[in-house]
């Protein structure tokens, strides 16, 4: 079991920025590639961005690229992510979740945080 805890959603005006942080609670963190999913109202739960075990590695989806960016903390056991210019069409549930090794954008991933809400005010 990896437990995950999200933290730093909330509600922000259309153009402003949010970091989201994911604690993972293990002790070989850097064993586990990490990702971001988000889920929409009323819609099905999409990949967002993905990081390779040592950060060399990313992916994203269309629609956030150069907008977001997923980066994480080896030494604090924390993976983020950083939302700049946010759009109503961004607000859904992130969750966090990891995996062994290797990155995937789809949801291949043992591993899920509970969720954290993210709304954008137009």
């Amino acid at each position: 079991q990896v437990p995950l805890v999200e933290s730093g959603g909330g509600l922000v005006q259309a153009g402003g920025s949010l970091r989201l942080s994911c604690a993972v609670s293990v002790r070989t963190f850097s064993n586990y590639a990490m990702a971001w999913f988000r889920q929409p109202p009323g819609k099905e739960r999409e990949f967002v961005a993905a990081i390779s075990r040592r950060g060399g590695s990313t992916s994203y989806l269309d629609s956030v690229k150069g907008r977001f960016t997923i980066s994480r903390d080896n030494a604090k056991n924390t993976v983020y992510l950083q939302m700049n210019s946010l759009k109503p069409e961004d607000t859904a549930v992130y969750s966090c979740a990891a995996r062994e090794w290797i990155l995937t954008i789809t949801p291949q991933y043992p591993y899920w945080g509970q969720g954290t809400q993210v709304t954008v005010s137009s």
